[in-house]
């Protein structure tokens, strides 16, 4: 019989009881920030629009559930960074490389589909990594939207900064076939990488941060079917559990990065968003939060999940002299929690944004409409 889980127990809810009763008393009497811009940086979570604009556009039937047509994002329709957009009272973010009638007023999207933390020693074509990796992303902003973009340098103190990449970095070491213990390895080498960036974007004026971890990527169907996993590493929801402990790992150590950051930034606001537990509840409960089984893709092809990586969705065939799509959209993509077996879709991104959005899932536990305010991190306040 396993032993008594009381221990655990009241220390989880002691944590709760010190996030929030005692600290959200002293965050609900600041005043809501006026956010008039977002800078957002990061891979195909929240890519609006930058790999489409430089590789061609991501196809029917992307984009079909809110746009209409296909948008630039990978999912039926709007990503996190949208809602967390719509929330701030801002237009959705324009990508970057998309310049071609945007607007930058309100900021830039300079996240890509396919981008890593450090760059890739391959390319796009060998292994589907994107060549704009994080420092390119730091480059297009210090080199076109700061200098030509927004001239009122005011307007980079008070914006928000959001930063969703790494997961990535992880799988790529599973390509490369490496071992979890040698993936693990590079892990400090990326976040080193990550906090010099933040440290750069910091020099040119931001100071205002809302840092995403990586998901539970050993529950997507892309990692489930591609890598070989044994009957002892599926854990009781039915995900990969290496994987998952490898996207922990570098979650705990960017939690550590984050720390040391507002040690070395002590004039800026820098939240930590753990986007991985929302995820994995909303996969763990999928039934209970209205959606269907989990791992079952809705556009896509074949495979035990509907999912193929030689047919992925929107993937067309040639039948009689014509092109005709079979990686086609299921009739409710309402219902499912993943798009195309590696990323979400609206309805899910949505649930996940409720969750985040009052600080429930960061440290400190502060709403985004407040993370222009320094609050202490809720780790400090345990004894």
């Amino acid at each position: 019989m396993d032993p008594p889980q009381y221990p655990k127990l009241l220390c989880f809810t002691f944590s709760l009881l010190i996030s929030f009763t005692f600290l959200p008393n002293h965050v609900w009497s600041l005043s809501p920030c006026r956010f008039p811009a977002v800078f957002n940086f990061g891979d195909s979570n929240s890519d609006t629009g930058g790999l489409s604009a430089a590789f061609g556009q991501a196809p029917f039937p992307n984009g079909e559930t809110y746009f209409g047509a296909p948008a630039g994002r990978f999912s039926d329709g709007r990503l996190i960074i949208d809602f967390i957009a719509e929330s701030l009272g801002l237009p959705y973010l324009s990508a970057y490389l998309d310049a071609l009638g945007s607007n930058f007023s309100h900021g830039a999207n300079f996240a890509t589909a396919g981008s890593t933390i450090r760059p890739q020693n391959t390319t796009m074509a060998q292994s589907g990594y994107s060549p704009i990796s994080l420092d390119v992303q730091f480059l297009e902003f210090r080199g076109g939207v700061f200098q030509e973009l927004l001239p009122k340098e005011e307007e980079f103190a008070a914006a928000l900064y959001t930063f969703d990449i790494g997961q990535n970095d992880l799988t790529a070491g599973y390509k490369l076939n490496m071992t979890t213990e040698e993936v693990k390895a590079y892990v400090p080498d990326l976040l080193r990488s990550l906090s010099n960036i933040i440290k750069y974007v910091h020099a040119r004026g931001a100071r205002s941060f809302w840092i995403h971890n990586t998901g539970p990527v050993g529950c997507y169907p892309y990692v489930m079917d591609r890598f070989p996993i044994t009957a002892a590493q599926v854990d009781k929801h039915g995900c990969a559990s290496p994987f998952n402990d490898v996207a922990q790992y570098f979650n705990k150590k960017l939690k550590e990065a984050v720390a040391q950051l507002r040690e070395d930034l002590p004039d800026s606001a820098i939240t930590y968003v753990d986007v991985y537990s929302a995820k994995y509840r909303l996969i763990s409960q999928a039934t209970k939060h209205g959606f269907m089984e989990p791992f079952m893709v809705c556009c896509g092809h074949g495979g035990k999940y509907n999912y193929n990586k030689a047919f992925k969705c929107g993937a067309k065939i040639e039948v009689d002299g014509k092109e005709v799509v079979i990686a086609k959209s299921c009739k409710d993509p309402t219902a499912h929690i993943s798009w195309d077996g590696t990323h979400f879709t609206e309805t899910a991104n949505k649930w996940i944004f409720d969750r985040i959005v009052d600080g429930s899932f960061s440290d400190p536990p502060i709403p985004l409409r407040m993370a222009c305010h320094k609050v202490e991190s809720v780790d400090h306040l345990i004894i």
